[in-house]
């Protein structure tokens, strides 16, 4: 049988949509992601996971794992309860009651790690870890976006942009009696998300090639002299964190980075087929029933409009996997509700009924669309596991 039939075949009695890991290939990109960090250690970012379940199977796979890069404090709480210790929160929050609990499940052998990048950030991290009696740990969001002549390449995320401003943030934070600087973070966005190789965008793909060159010394310099400035400062620098799974060549380059960041990189959503210098397996998707054909050359499959965030480009969107052939319709695109696909190159011929398997555009997002996932190996369904949503949690 070929993939699709496999796939077909283990989602036959499977109500639809529904949500799949194909863990053969979970497990390839897992040994490729390894393979690519080298001897470095890997921190898995939930974000592109999204499920209790795979993250513990990440992080039992290899020694070379260490520790959880999450996206909310309420979310650092939930995976402490779930026997997670080492917890970094990529992202400032000002939600009280969810630093709260964050603070107290931070408790040995729990650490969790607030981000950073304001004084607002600290002031309030030192409060309410003194009313708890409680001490905060810290990390610096330094900002890793590049000014080119007209262009901001990078994102706007942190206002630490040198090492002289992590220095002044630094001594600042040194007046608060609460919280410990146990970290520098500097995610090169433009490095690690942004494809370089998009089919149809030969020119694109050369400009964005030619800015990426240009970025990289200079994300490193600037990384490399904040790490130092504020080691002669006298911070304690534990964790030391970088990159993403568009960058982990390029973030290898910097001997003091002590831990790089991987999360599409397990899935491979299919914005991440589209770099030059890695290739790793389509994992996960999701599947849907084919309900109406309108006409010999299309069919019309129920929901689909799983649209990832960001800027609203057609990229965005979902893209038929398997059978493959299919095409999405140029004005409708992915439906919330159905989602017409042109036949005309499709390798099966489909009818009402027949399962059709789709990508989703961003990896930990489908998880935000299904309580469950359900695990496939050598194409038979062996379990069936809650997503973040499934356990009833949905943090932002």
């Amino acid at each position: 049988m070929n993939l699709y039939q496999q796939y077909s075949s283990a989602f036959e009695s499977i109500d639809k949509p529904a949500a799949w890991v194909d863990m053969d290939r979970l497990d390839d990109n897992i040994a490729t992601n390894l393979a690519r960090a080298k001897n470095r250690s890997i921190r898995v970012a939930s974000k592109s996971v999204r499920s209790v379940h795979i993250l513990r199977h990440i992080l039992n796979s290899s020694q070379q794992f260490n520790g959880i890069m999450c996206y909310h404090p309420r979310e650092a709480a939930y995976l402490a309860q779930q026997g997670f210790d080492d917890l970094l929160i990529a992202y400032p929050s000002l939600c009280r009651s969810s630093i709260i609990e964050a603070l107290h499940a931070s408790t040995a052998p729990v650490k969790i790690c607030f981000m950073v990048d304001r004084i607002e950030h600290v002031a309030l991290l030192d409060v309410l870890a003194a009313e708890h009696n409680l001490c905060a740990n810290i990390c610096l969001d330094l900002d890793l976006s590049v000014p080119f002549p007209g262009l901001h390449f990078g994102v706007h995320r942190s206002s630490i942009k040198s090492a002289r401003e992590a220095v002044d943030f630094y001594r600042r934070i040194a007046t608060y009696c609460h919280v410990k600087l146990c970290g520098l973070m500097g995610y090169e966005a433009q490095i690690a998300g942004l494809g370089d190789d998009i089919p149809g965008k030969f020119i694109q793909n050369l400009a964005v090639r030619h800015l990426k060159k240009k970025s990289i010394p200079v994300i490193n310099e600037r990384r490399t002299e904040t790490i130092l400035a504020l080691i002669r400062e006298g911070a304690d620098l534990s964790i030391i964190n970088g990159g993403g799974t568009g960058s982990v060549e390029s973030t290898l380059e910097e001997p003091l980075v002590n831990e790089i960041t991987v999360g599409s990189g397990f899935f491979c959503s299919h914005l991440f087929d589209y770099y030059r210098n890695f290739s790793l397996k389509p994992a996960a998707g999701f599947v849907t029933t084919v309900a109406r054909k309108p006409s010999a050359s299309i069919v019309t499959c129920n929901g689909g409009g799983y649209v990832a965030s960001g800027s609203a480009e057609k990229i965005k969107m979902p893209l038929p996997y398997l059978p493959s052939g299919l095409k999405l319709d140029s004005n409708e695109g992915t439906g919330e509700v159905q989602t017409p696909l042109h036949t005309n190159h499709c390798t099966h011929s489909l009818k009402p009924g027949d399962p059709v398997f789709f990508r989703h555009a961003k990896a930990g997002e489908l998880c935000e669309h299904f309580n469950h996932l359900h695990l496939m190996r050598n194409g038979v369904i062996t379990n069936k596991v809650n997503t973040y949503r499934g356990d009833g949690w949905t943090f932002m």
